[in-house]
């Protein structure tokens, strides 16, 4: 059974920061992509950032330049720093992985819970 447990979301004003962490955990033998998506209200849910085992990390074209991914693979963490945060940035923020566990042949996609983020303006 693997959980990927989403924190660090919230309430926060504009031009202000937050930092999402997602934690995967399980029988997990090899971590091969990693990334956050997000849902606004009546809008497909869509890419913000993404970051492989190796190679480049990609962004959406809106949070170029303000929003940083990351990873720990020591924790099978990922990391998503957002900075000066626009009202448009709020929805609910879903952690996603690729994983290839113990047992399970060819790797797999997961979603964390969601959690939101809310930027006033």
């Amino acid at each position: 059974q693997v959980q990927l447990v989403e924190s660090g979301g919230g309430l926060v004003q504009a031009g202000g920061s937050l930092r999402l962490s997602c934690a995967a955990s399980g029988s997990i033998v090899a971590i091969n992509r990693m990334g956050w998506y997000r849902q606004a209200p009546g809008n497909q849910r869509e890419l913000v950032a993404a970051i492989p085992s190796g190679g480049s990390t990609t962004y959406a074209d809106s949070v170029k330049g303000r929003f940083t991914i990351s990873r720990d693979n020591a924790k099978n963490t990922v990391y998503l720093q957002m900075n000066t945060l626009k009202p448009e940035d709020t929805a609910v923020y879903y952690c996603h992985a690729i994983l290839l566990l113990r047992g399970v042949v060819g790797s797999r996609s997961y979603w964390g819970q969601g959690t939101q983020v809310t930027v006033s303006s």
